[in-house]
């Protein structure tokens, strides 16, 4: 079974799970997370690979982390991740990438991101629920944090924490890479 068939199936395993733990219906999970049922279908029955943004919504909508939904086993107390084994969510050809590093509950999604974007390169990110904060800290390059439409320059060795409640983005309007790790916690919603 190759890595991918694995993090399918794992994904189908925890989505049926946490679908049922929380005790909603296909309609319901749908309607909460903004996909379309028939998506959710396709995923618990391992018949697709979703987008990150659509993984993302779901698990906001379970109120766990995305970490929770593809993690290939359940129930440690104590969760070593190995520096090769976090978990590459997306990346480009100008070697743009975001790892997830680890995540855990909180008493909801709270997560540790390393990101690193090329010159040039940006990434969006949908509104998260009421109360959601994300921190990050700059350790190469100057990020362009952009909050609501309103830009906010952080610069090498700099931080900032901002409600992730509204879309917001990360730039590099820079000449050389860009490197910050990010916390996100969401708390869990009604």
């Amino acid at each position: 079974m190759t890595d991918l068939d694995q993090l399918t199936q794992s994904l189908a395993r925890n989505l049926k799970h946490w679908r049922s733990e929380r005790g909603y219906t296909l309609d319901a999970l749908a309607a909460r997370a903004g996909v379309s049922r028939g998506m959710i279908i396709q995923i618990e029955q391992a018949r697709t690979n979703p987008s990150v943004g659509t993984t993302a919504k779901i698990a906001d909508a379970l109120g766990v982390s995305i970490t929770t939904l593809l993690d290939y086993e359940q129930g440690p107390d104590v969760r070593i991740v190995a520096p090769g084994d976090a978990v590459r969510m997306w990346s480009t050809e100008a070697g743009s990438y975001t790892s997830l590093l680890i995540g855990g509950e909180a008493p909801g999604p709270f997560e540790l991101w390393q990101w690193r974007l090329m010159p040039g390169e940006q990434s969006a990110s949908d509104p998260h629920p009421p109360g959601s904060v994300e921190l990050l800290h700059v350790t190469e390059g100057e990020l362009t944090l952009v909050v609501d439409g309103v830009e906010h320059t952080v610069p090498t060795g700099g931080s900032a924490t901002f409600e992730a409640k509204v879309a917001h983005g990360y730039r590099n309007d820079g000449d050389r890479p860009l490197v910050m790790t990010m916390a996100v916690l969401i708390p869990l919603t009604g």
